[in-house]
């Protein structure tokens, strides 16, 4: 019986943080986290970059021990299997001198404004040769972005969609 492929996923650190229950989200949206970081583990590849920002900032929220929460479970497994292609596939991504950090940013009038903390993840997706989505718990500012981004080849996955919609409606009053 032949395996089935490995999916590929770019992995934004709010899910670690989410999933070990430390945003003060609601259940079902730390228990789609949660799901999300297992079916990596058992089928996924995670994709990040080879200069170490994405890895970086989980190390910031999590603990490499792997203790307590399924977030640093999950950054303890990224961390021991850095080294293996098939489970943690790196990326590498060119500094710009323009409006982004990234020469892999995608170029679109309505990411002009994109946060240039989570540059990092559209990057990394955007340079990986399949574009795997970018997995999204908790901020709502991408709710605002998921079109453009789409437009450039970029799916944005929302993991608690019905509660980032709603946060990101009362934010910014759309």
């Amino acid at each position: 019986m032949r395996r089935p492929s490995r999916k590929s996923q770019v992995v934004d650190t709010n899910v670690l943080v989410v999933a070990n229950h430390r945003d003060g989200g609601s259940y079902a949206c730390a228990r789609n986290c949660t799901r999300a970081l297992l079916d990596i583990k058992k089928l996924g590849v995670i994709v990040l970059d080879n200069g170490d920002r994405i890895l970086s900032e989980y190390r910031a929220y999590c603990s490499v021990s792997g203790q307590p929460g399924v977030g640093d479970s999950f950054m303890k497994w990224v961390h021991d299997n850095s080294g293996r292609r098939e489970l943690v596939y790196m990326v590498g991504l060119t500094p710009a001198a323009g409006s982004h950090q990234f020469e892999e940013f995608p170029d679109h009038p309505d990411l002009g404004k994109f946060d240039p903390s989570d540059e990092m993840f559209v990057a990394v997706a955007n340079a990986h040769p399949d574009n795997p989505p970018v997995l999204q718990a908790a901020d709502s500012k991408w709710w605002g972005w998921k079109e453009a981004l789409l437009a450039c080849g970029i799916t944005v996955e929302f993991l608690c969609p019905d509660e980032v919609e709603a946060i990101y409606r009362r934010k910014f009053g759309v």
